[in-house]
């Protein structure tokens, strides 16, 4: 059984023995390394994992590699041919990797077996590999006389591939939520006035994200009040994402600009599954399909509120159209909505400096109901980024940070 050093500085669901302080410190600041490196792979990877390769001997660095783009070469091949290419001798080093070795041969061939002809002694990863076909790695190191460890010591690093591992166990993408708000929690002006909360860095950093997102989702409130384009529209894209609008009634205007813009950039409205078929939206079917729009069947919501049934409209944009990570960019029904079928896997807020002070104001998600503040969504903070006079938070879902150790498991002001 493979086991894992833990840190005493995690967070207080870890165990908190660790049996070497020294490597536990050796772990962490080798496998930030990697969550690094596996981070340039965002927005090209596909349906693939972002995964980073340190190979080490001490505290020395002896080759680094990520994989880059879907379909090519994966990070430990990388790391191992830019230590040849500098002249280093890896056998006997140490290899640090975001994800579990994979063991199979599919667009590249098995890592494990590149780790063990290379000579490399040890392998630490940070997360297993939940896929059917390529987990394994670690058991093949193994038997081949390599000592692995699974190691907890940097969150970053098993945070990195959560995204594919929980494609992986539940066929959705990973969803992130984003919105601007006031000091006071307040997304928008009694009127809907929301342009602009935040400042032009800010908004700045938002297109940049659309940039490397597959699609980015809003509602119908989104889409009446604002009429947004969502488009990368600064800096240099890695990807087009799509645009998703949720229409459970398919009511989405003709004039809208997601409508007349659908040839340019693809654009997918989701309606409830008996609209998607029924005589009646026959003819806005037809229209919608003319200017470039495409139709996504989902289920309704069970409690009949007139909603889509969310986590299952999320499986269905991986399933059918092959989307790994959405942007939510929406008003707080929307919001609320995604917090209250637990779908919301990042949240990355901006507050600005301001303060208005009206209790009409609109506030960033409504819909739930909350009698105690133990009914309320708790998150993990990530990371705090000052951006001129405004602050980023990201913050996650509680548990993306930790690994399951059953290894047969694994808005609005930008428009």
């Amino acid at each position: 059984m493979l086991r894992a050093p833990t840190s005493t500085s995690a967070p207080a669901s870890y165990p908190a023995h660790v049996p070497d302080p020294a490597q536990h410190a050796r772990d962490a600041r080798f496998l930030d390394a990697a969550a690094r490196l596996g981070m340039l792979g965002l927005g090209r990877v596909g349906d693939g994992a972002l995964v980073g390769c340190v190979i080490a001997r001490g505290d020395r660095v002896l080759g680094m590699g990520a994989h880059r783009r879907f379909g090519g070469r994966h990070a430990e091949t990388r790391a191992l041919a830019g230590a040849f290419a500098n002249g280093h001798e890896v056998r006997g080093a140490t290899a640090y990797v975001t994800l579990e070795p994979c063991a199979h041969t599919g667009k590249q061939p098995p890592c494990a077996t590149a780790l063990i002809d290379a000579g490399i002694a040890e392998v630490v990863y940070a997360a297993s590999d939940p896929n059917e076909l390529a987990r394994g790695g670690a058991e093949a190191l193994e038997q081949a006389g390599v000592s692995v460890r699974r190691s907890d010591a940097s969150a970053l690093a098993i945070a990195v591939s959560a995204p594919f591992r929980q494609r992986v166990r539940e066929g959705r993408p990973w969803v992130i939520a984003k919105w601007a708000q006031t000091l006071d929690g307040r997304i928008a002006t009694r009127q809907g006035d929301s342009q602009w909360i935040s400042n032009t860095g800010s908004r700045r950093r938002v297109h940049a994200l659309r940039g490397r997102v597959d699609a980015i989702l809003t509602g119908m409130g989104t889409v009446m009040a604002d009429d947004p384009a969502l488009t990368a529209r600064h800096g240099t894209p890695r990807t087009t994402p799509m645009r998703v609008v949720l229409d459970p009634d398919l009511e989405i205007p003709l004039d809208r600009r997601l409508v007349r813009t659908a040839r340019d950039v693809p654009t997918i409205v989701c309606c409830e599954a008996k609209l998607a078929a029924a005589a009646i939206s026959e003819t806005r079917r037809a229209e919608l399909a003319k200017a470039g729009v495409r139709m996504l069947a989902c289920p309704a919501d069970a409690n009949g509120r007139g909603r889509l049934e969310l986590r299952a409209t999320m499986q269905n944009l991986y399933s059918t159209f092959g989307i790994t990570t959405v942007l939510v960019e929406g008003g707080a029904g929307l919001l609320g909505s995604l917090f209250e079928a637990d779908v919301v896997d990042t949240a990355v807020a901006y507050i600005a400096p301001m303060l208005l002070g009206d209790e009409l104001a609109r506030s960033v998600a409504v819909g739930r109901v909350a009698p105690a503040l133990s009914s309320g969504v708790k998150l993990r903070l990530g990371r705090v980024r000052r951006v001129g006079e405004d602050v980023e938070l990201t913050y996650c879902r509680r548990g993306i940070e930790r690994q399951e150790d059953d290894a047969s498991t694994a808005g609005h002001d930008a428009s």
